[in-house]
């Protein structure tokens, strides 16, 4: 009879025991959730480097989104990683088709350059000619949704815009020499850009580069200083400032930055077989001499970036190492000789950019007087999404602050004299500023 006691007093107790069980499970899961959300980390304005300069003071008071909080979707958006895979998988959301026209440019190794020529839907503000000259990220061409959704944007606040497809990776475009795009290259871009300045003499530019894109764009500003002739301003979006700085990060599992690399490289592996008739094959006579001795088999077995552009990007332009190509290609060697007013925009949780890589841009906006850095808390990599809790809206943050960011320049520009004296003429300013 004891025994059957005991059983009886027992019996009730587990369910109860059970039942605490899953609390503790589902308390568990509901913690890693939050942690891997990141659902208390706050939201704020983006952290600012810059000079007290009167024109940085009309961006500041112009350009509202630079001084406000940026505030992510509520139940995803503060993930750099959920940001940078919806980026990566969809581009944008409802991404409209804006029209455009193929330019076709051949370069002095007979490779041809293309880029899409799309007309403003508007009068700018300002009622001058203005084009915007864009290059997007590694990989990238017009057809990608954020590049889409930022052009169709932009023509209807009265810009024209030029994007070039890089070199290769358009998938219905032939390469007509052996050569693909690389890190730093601005072969093509410089051509977009001297096309512009001839067709249209009167129009001022914009110069506009993402990830790398943004590399690509600082470092043909810096090259030369007649390549700054006719640009009003340039703005660079996550892009990472030294590829010999990043590498290391790159071989890192830090913030899944290895598993990034993978994915890059991949990608960038299925480009260049899609070319490897021109790159690798017999026909292949004019490819540069260091060419010859690239290995097609380490192509297939490479896993991360750094092998792809050792065994084969390197090679394109003769570089020796890939300490060299790196260190020549890299904008944080140039960059100290743009001039033009320069937004640096990078974000804090970007996978793919380390936190070390960000001392370049905040150094040199301490330095010169005509750059801004800007760091979000949140955006991922090219992300950068805005939305009330789970659906984000077509146009995302770093669409938006570009085109407030290079009205206010357009606006400096046209009224520069009286923007430079008094706070009555500032006020003026301001007035003719609310019209964009």
């Amino acid at each position: 009879m004891s025994n059957d006691v005991e059983v009886n007093t027992m019996a009730p107790e587990m369910p109860a025991m059970f039942d605490g069980m899953k609390l503790a499970a589902v308390a568990a899961v509901l913690y890693i959730i939050v942690r891997c959300l990141n659902l208390k980390s706050p939201t704020a304005p983006p952290e600012l480097t810059y000079q007290d300069t009167p024109l940085n003071h009309f961006i500041l008071k112009s350009c509202s989104l630079l001084t406000k909080e940026y505030i992510p979707p509520l139940l995803w958006g503060k993930s750099g990683h959920l940001q940078t895979a919806l980026y990566g998988k969809m581009g944008r959301v409802s991404s409209p088709h804006p029209y455009g026209l193929r330019k076709f440019l051949t370069m002095p190794d007979e490779a041809t350059a293309t880029f899409d020529l799309f007309e403003s839907l508007s009068d700018h503000c300002t009622g001058v000619d203005v084009t915007m000259v864009i290059c997007p990220g590694i990989g990238n061409h017009s057809e990608k949704h954020y590049i889409r959704t930022f052009v169709d944007y932009a023509q209807k606040q009265g810009y024209r815009c030029a994007v070039l497809n890089h070199l290769g990776a358009l998938p219905n475009i032939e390469l007509t020499s052996p050569r693909v795009f690389t890190y730093g290259c601005t072969w093509e871009f410089g051509a977009m850009v001297g096309y512009i300045k001839k067709t249209f003499p009167q129009t001022q530019l914009i110069v506009v580069g993402f990830s790398l894109g943004g590399n690509i764009v600082c470092k043909f500003l810096g090259e030369n200083r007649t390549n700054q002739e006719r640009v009003l301003c340039c703005v660079s979006v996550c892009q990472g400032y030294s590829a010999l700085r990043a590498q290391e990060t790159f071989l890192q599992w830090d913030q899944c930055r290895r598993f990034y690399n993978f994915l890059m490289a991949d990608n960038m592996k299925k480009i260049i077989l899609s070319h490897r008739g021109m790159l690798f094959g017999e026909s292949a006579s004019k490819r540069p001499k260091m060419m010859e001795d690239a290995d097609l088999s380490r192509l297939y077995t490479a896993t991360s970036l750094m092998q792809i552009d050792d065994n084969i990007m390197r090679k394109f332009h003769g570089y020796d190492s890939l300490k060299e190509y790196y260190e020549k290609d890299s904008c944080v060697n140039y960059i100290h000789n743009v001039n033009v007013p320069l937004l640096l925009v990078n974000s804090a949780d970007d996978p793919l950019v380390h936190q070390s890589l960000l001392t370049i841009p905040r150094t040199l906006a301490e330095k010169k007087e005509n750059v801004i850095f800007s760091l979000t808390l949140h955006g991922g990599h090219l992300g950068f999404f805005e939305g009330a809790v789970l659906f984000p809206q077509p146009l995302t943050w770093m669409d938006k602050v570009i085109v407030q960011y290079v009205n206010a320049i357009c606006q400096w520009e046209k009224h520069k004299p009286q923007c430079q004296s008094g706070n009555n003429s500032e006020q003026d300013c301001s007035e003719e500023e609310s019209k964009c």
